[in-house]
Parts: structure tokens; C-alpha cells; sequence
């Protein structure tokens, strides 16, 4: 791990997890516990993918995710 803290290698990472949970198997769970189990997975998601998104910047040592949650122009 390195000494310096790269601001878009958090986001990557975070590309990492959406792309993780989006392929997450379902365990043999029913149910209430399989209904849980899919909101928690959608929220992570939507979670991971938001962070995903952003456009991190380093300034004086304070960290901003800039992320644009406007309608997308057609």
C-alpha cells in the first residue's frame, strides 16, 4: 500500500464493488430473508455505484466527491 492517497483509486475501487455486488449470487435463502438480502444488494449498488461516479478531488488535504445527480441531457 502506498504512502499517498490517490483520490481516483478510491473511486476505481468503489467501480470494483458495484461491479461486485451487480454479480453477487443469490445465496439458497427464501422468504423475507431472500427479500432482505436483494434491497440490501440493490442499496449497496446504488451506494457504490454513486461513489463510483464521482469525480474525486484532493485539495489542502480535503477530499471532494463531485457527483452529478442531474437528469441525464438526451
Amino acid at each position: 500500500m502506498s504512502d499517498v492517497f490517490e483520490p481516483q483509486d478510491l473511486v476505481d475501487r468503489f467501480k470494483e464493488r458495484a461491479d461486485a455486488v451487480r454479480k453477487r449470487n443469490l445465496p439458497a435463502v427464501g422468504g423475507e430473508e431472500r427479500k432482505h438480502f436483494i434491497q440490501q444488494a440493490e442499496l449497496d449498488f446504488l451506494d457504490y455505484g454513486l461513489i463510483a461516479d464521482a469525480l474525486p478531488t484532493l485539495d489542502n488535504g480535503i477530499l471532494t466527491l463531485t457527483i452529478d445527480l442531474r437528469p441525464a441531457e438526451e
